[in-house]
């Protein structure tokens, strides 16, 4: 596993498909054949996973890695007006504090999303 650099992180995304099928970082690691400590690691984001490490922790969980390239002209997966392009520009204009409200607001439409889903 590589050192972590910007914008490489993937710990956040692990930990939650790890909560939402109920797993705890001993169960996925034991699936995954590593150790609990490489999973904490991961999901602290004080390391980066390989390609292969990343889809073998999904794959312990009953998911996997799908990737796409999107060209920065096209508009984001899931729809939208704007370009992936302008959607970095608008981001790269933001405060921190506008930054960490907007993630604020995104991880709480997330959550309430997740909920509707688990109540059907």
């Amino acid at each position: 596993m590589a050192e972590i650099r910007p914008g490489l992180r993937c710990g956040r995304f692990l930990a939650e498909t790890r909560r939402r099928h109920g797993l705890s970082q001993q169960d996925v690691a034991k699936r995954a054949g590593m150790t609990q400590a490489n999973v904490s690691r991961i999901e602290r984001d004080k390391v980066s996973p390989s390609l292969h490490t990343l889809n073998r922790l999904l794959e312990a969980m009953g998911e996997t890695l799908q990737i796409a390239a999107v060209t920065l002209s096209a508009p984001p997966p899931g729809g939208g007006n704007a370009s992936i392009r302008e959607l970095r520009a608008e981001f790269d204009e933001l405060t921190p504090d506008q930054r960490i409200e907007q993630a604020a607001t995104l991880s709480r439409a997330a959550s309430e999303l997740a909920a509707s889903r688990s109540k059907s």
